[in-house]
């Protein structure tokens, strides 16, 4: 298992930052290794993000920081199959995942472990956590039944679907809220106007996004912006008084996962186009 921990900034503090501090604090450079957990703890919410790409079987187990007997002993955990077919099996009981698949553990599951159907073709299980109060049912969503909606217009580049996969209007969660945006094929725009959500971190994952391509991911607070460059399966780790929000060399998708106090997912102060600096 590999695991970073990053510290939460001040925002008065982050103006100052250059691109190399912006990466160290907020970018997720690798989260899919043959074999390998690889995972960041940020004190932003205590939220964690991870993947996970097995070709043999792999156990999640807790580790150090979490001070806890179970990774999931006092939190919840989503998780969302970008890679080939796949399979969870927890406390006994199999989950298979596709392409695009969701899947909510809730707190005091005991046992997780992930697999490929298919080594050739591995699963890519990227994961999010949050702490949890209270203990929820597990939960298999498929693609299909996502939430759907249709956002921006070509006209504006910002033409894409949002799915709400792992949502409080699909099933109840303590904190942690998940889905998948895609960008239609012409647009490049995520999240735009922007916005900001001072009761709730954020955390974006670009993947779908073609060899050579990239995403230039804007944040900061509205009027005092900065950017950095994302590849291929990049994550990126979202303030709650900053902007989230991106622009892409091609069209591309991105996994979106939230904890803090309200999972409301309507909560949110929009910017307008013209407050951006």
């Amino acid at each position: 298992m590999k695991i970073e921990e990053r510290y939460a900034s001040n925002p008065d503090g982050f103006i100052a930052y250059d691109t190399e501090r912006i990466r160290k604090d907020f970018v997720i450079n690798k989260l899919f290794e043959k074999d390998e957990i690889s995972l960041v703890y940020s004190h932003y919410d205590r939220f964690i993000v991870g993947g996970i790409m097995p070709v043999k079987a792999i156990k999640l187990d807790s580790f150090g920081l979490l001070k806890s007997d179970w990774f999931l002993e006092r939190r919840e955990i989503g998780i969302i199959n970008i890679g080939g077919k796949g399979k969870v099996i927890v406390d006994g009981e199999i989950f298979e995942m596709n392409f695009k698949d969701a899947l909510y553990l809730g707190k005091e599951t005991h046992e997780v472990t992930f697999s490929s159907l298919d080594s050739a073709n591995p699963a890519k299980f990227y994961f999010n956590s949050a702490l949890a109060h209270r203990k929820y049912p597990s939960r298999l969503v498929r693609f299909e039944e996502a939430e759907k909606a249709i956002l921006g217009g070509a006209e504006n580049s910002n033409y894409r679907q949002l799915n709400k996969l792992l949502v409080s209007s699909i099933l109840p969660t303590c904190q942690l809220q998940m889905g998948l945006t895609e960008i239609q094929a012409g647009s490049v725009w995520n999240t735009m106007p922007a916005h900001t959500h001072s009761r709730r971190m954020e955390v974006y994952m670009y993947f779908n996004l073609p060899e050579n391509q990239a995403v230039c991911h804007f944040m900061g607070r509205p009027h005092e912006t900065r950017h950095v460059w994302l590849h291929n399966e990049q994550a990126v780790i979202s303030p709650p008084w900053s902007i989230h929000s991106g622009v892409g060399t091609s069209n591309y998708s991105f996994v979106w996962g939230m904890a803090g106090e309200n999972y409301d997912y309507s909560d949110m102060d929009i910017c307008t186009i013209n407050q951006l600096k």
